[in-house]
């Protein structure tokens, strides 16, 4: 164990100091790959020091590596040393957080951690680690069908015929699959238009909203992934307050904006929320996943996910047993990864971190003007969506691949043609790393 874990140290190491300057992309067929991995028939035994080396080298080779600072795609940050050493440790104890009692320690470090994000968002009195956004955004739709139908529980979709749940084009495709899931249907799924910022227009939700009987939530989005658009959520919260329907925050990447006090006036109404997604794998810069939900019914929640069974420990007084109140049943220690994070950092160390990523954002944004690109959405978060006359975004983006020049994609905002999507998702991004990128993207343009 001694000698695997030294080797994992040395490989870590090499990776914090060449990754910089290697390769942010990377170019291969699967047969070559799956070529590479024959040598694994499972037969015959690898011995773990020479199996740690290989995987390095694979995983260095063929990974599209998002730690990288020029990688601004999609919301997969660098991850924090205390991430990393609290996911080894997760692994080492393999604490069960189904029940409260088999893991006392990780289950209490999991609500401490989850009270200091539910400060920053607002007055919500539960709260619980997912694996994702999905399933976060999962819950809020099951709590939500259960509020509203309260047979739901007992039989389903045959309770809640005419049930409809609204969003935007803009909004996360998890719901499309959650609707499909729940049985509700994708044609239950309703879509609001948008401004020309790609923002929920509330009166076409109003209007939508009128003619529905079977409405039972409403998600408004706190910074899309397409352009980082953050829906009116105060306006959002009125109408469904006034209409008693479930308003569920989609925030699972913008959500840690209100953490910093120079942005989070831009998610007021996020806090009048009934639930909200917030995902700590993205901007609070932790290893996948970390998901979270947070609610300001947990009665209703603990009524979704209500279950009884005769070989499970009973739940202790003052605290849930997650198999009880949450989605899943087994567990890994998912929260360890950012108290740590936090922990180290300290509060202020964890908001700066976060602050200097949008800042960054900013820059970005002016240095690709300055360079006479037209950017082409507006939000106060770190994701920049550009284009020029006549550009043709993907011979152009599979060039700035070739090149090595850095990592973004492209995207159609609420229907629009193609354009480059830029994100800054890495802490270790800097000004200068800005300064090279618009630099090279300008010699691409003129080729």
């Amino acid at each position: 164990m001694q000698r695997a874990f030294h080797e994992l140290i040395r490989a870590a190491e090499t990776a914090a100091a060449s990754l910089a300057k290697g390769p942010v992309t990377t170019d291969v067929a699967p047969a070559k790959v799956r070529d590479a991995l024959a040598r694994y028939d499972f037969k015959t035994p690898v011995p773990l020091l020479e199996l740690v080396m290989q995987v390095t080298q694979l995983l260095q080779r063929w990974n599209v590596h998002v730690t990288h600072p020029r990688y601004f795609g999609l919301f997969n940050p660098s991850v924090t040393t205390a991430g990393v050493v609290a996911d080894a440790l997760a692994a080492i104890y393999n604490p069960q957080l189904a029940s409260w009692s088999h893991a006392p320690a990780a289950q209490e470090i999991e609500r401490l951690t989850l009270r200091w994000v539910a400060a920053t968002l607002g007055p919500f009195d539960f709260a619980n680690f997912t694996s994702g956004g999905a399933e976060a955004n999962l819950t809020a739709v099951l709590a939500a069908l259960t509020r509203r139908f309260p047979a739901w529980g007992a039989k389903g979709a045959r309770a809640a015929r005419g049930a409809t749940l609204y969003i935007t084009s803009e909004a996360h495709h998890s719901f499309s699959k959650i609707a499909a899931m729940t049985g509700l249907g994708r044609e239950a799924v309703r879509k609001v238009r948008v401004d020309r910022d790609a923002r929920m227009d509330p009166a076409d939700l109003e209007r939508q909203l009128k003619r529905d009987r079977g409405a039972f939530l409403v998600v408004g989005t706190a910074g899309t992934t397409s352009s980082g658009a953050i829906d009116p959520l105060d306006a959002v919260a009125d109408i469904c307050q006034k209409r008693n329907i479930w308003f569920h925050a989609d925030a699972a990447w913008g959500g840690a904006a209100a953490a910093v006090p120079r942005l989070r006036p831009h998610l007021a109404g996020i806090e009048r929320a009934d639930s909200v997604t917030c995902d700590a794998h993205k901007w609070f810069s932790v290893p996948m996943g970390a998901g979270m939900f947070f609610s300001r019914h947990g009665d209703t929640v603990r009524r979704t996910f209500e279950v009884g069974t005769p070989y499970m420990p009973g739940r202790p007084e003052g605290a849930d047993n997650p198999f009880e109140v949450t989605a899943q049943w087994s567990r890994r220690f998912i929260g360890l990864k950012l108290f740590m994070t936090i922990a180290e950092l300290g509060e202020a160390g964890m908001i700066e971190q976060i602050d200097r990523q949008a800042r960054v954002g900013e820059i970005l944004r002016e240095k690709l003007q300055a360079a006479g690109w037209r950017v082409v959405n507006r939000t106060p978060l770190p994701l920049v969506c550009f284009t020029r006359p006549r550009l043709k975004a993907v011979p152009f983006l599979r060039e700035m691949h070739r090149r090595q020049i850095a990592w973004m994609s492209s995207v159609r905002i609420a229907g629009g043609p193609p354009v480059i999507r830029a994100c800054v998702t890495s802490f270790r991004t800097t000004a200068q790393d800005i300064d090279a990128v618009v630099e090279a993207l300008g010699g691409i343009a003129s080729a």
